[in-house]
């Protein structure tokens, strides 16, 4: 109930709303549902001047209903798809990373989950022309990786430079560190990283399970708590600031030996998109594979249990045709 008070709207004014109140109008609610003609003469008002505050209440007050089509819509003008830079990856995924939504790519050690975020932050910096957040919470990422990266995408330093510019990182190693960097980025840094050039479009957080598994498991429910608090930060900071929230996650393995992605039934809900990550054995080849395959596990837009093959050195291979060689890749944890 929302109360008439003075100054509400023009011509509402203390005389009236004593009037109004001695006929028994105490609300907006009140008002709206009277007979307007009638309520006009018990107050000695004019029947268009109160006709006129009812039409101005109503505009302010009432909830108009919405169609679906019109909240459709309103998505798709909202919604922006990053692309990955990787075909394969873009097409598992609809397209490209979502704008509003969480993205989790899961997978073991070695299965490329952190070369991927590598990748994707280099794609979104440089060939998009927008600013990266990237939390890492292992130590895992370095510059000079990413600029080998870019090098592979442009030869000139001013591009590269730029590009590493729109890259902004932060190290953080525990989840109440996690909870300040995203309280912080929320609270205005956002807009301060995007002052450099292009708009933040992207949060990477590498890992999330790094900071949380070892909160959980047996009676310890503030670590449950805090794992709560980490997913709504993020899910209201994509939604808010229109950006692709992106994080990687451990696995474990079910009684029956079926590969999982870790953190439990409770963060199960929080991404709008699941990904495992797994390692591909190339016949014959020496050394590491960098061969992967990405199963889509959980999506609102495409069919789950669809598997993709790529090669982790997509994102490493010469885009300028200078270099008849691809260099060879690390392979991540």
């Amino acid at each position: 109930m929302v109360v008439l008070r003075e100054g509400m709207c023009p011509g509402l004014e203390e005389d009236l709303i004593r009037d109004l109140r001695a006929a028994d109008v105490r609300t907006v609610e009140d008002l709206v549902s009277s007979d307007i003609e009638e309520l006009a003469q018990k107050c000695s008002t004019s029947y268009k001047a109160l006709f006129a505050i009812r039409r101005v209440l109503l505009a302010q007050h009432t909830a108009f209903p919405v169609s679906g089509a019109d909240l459709y819509e309103e998505l798709l003008s909202s919604t922006a798809i990053l692309s990955t830079g990787n075909p394969s990856l873009d097409k598992l995924l609809d397209s490209g990373l979502y704008t509003g939504e969480i993205t989790e790519l899961s997978g073991g050690p070695g299965s490329g989950k952190s070369q991927v975020c590598f990748g994707v932050a280099v794609h979104i910096s440089y060939q998009l022309k927008q600013s990266v957040i990237y939390i890492d919470t292992t130590g895992g990422l370095s510059a000079s990786r990413l600029l080998q990266m870019l090098q592979t995408e442009t030869s000139n330093t001013e591009a590269q430079m730029e590009a590493l510019q729109r890259i902004h990182i932060f190290r953080v190693f525990d989840i109440f560190s996690l909870l300040d960097c995203l309280h912080g980025l929320s609270g205005g840094g956002l807009q301060q990283a995007s002052g450099g050039g292009g708009s933040v479009k992207a949060v990477i957080v590498d890992s999330v399970s790094a900071v949380i598994s070892p909160l959980l498991g047996g009676k310890q429910n503030e670590g449950m708590s805090l794992m709560i608090q980490v997913a709504g930060v993020l899910k209201t900071m994509a939604k808010d600031f229109n950006i692709a929230a992106l994080v990687t996650n451990h696995v474990t393995r079910s009684g029956g030996g079926e590969v999982l992605p870790g953190l439990g039934a409770s963060w199960s809900h929080i991404p709008r998109t699941r990904v495992l990550l797994e390692r591909l054995e190339e016949a014959g080849a020496a050394g590491r594979s960098s061969l992967r395959s990405a199963t889509l596990i959980k999506s609102s837009r495409q069919p789950c249990l669809v598997t993709e093959q790529f090669d982790l050195k997509w994102w490493s291979r010469s885009k300028e045709g200078t270099s008849g060689k691809r260099k060879r890749d690390e392979t991540d944890s």
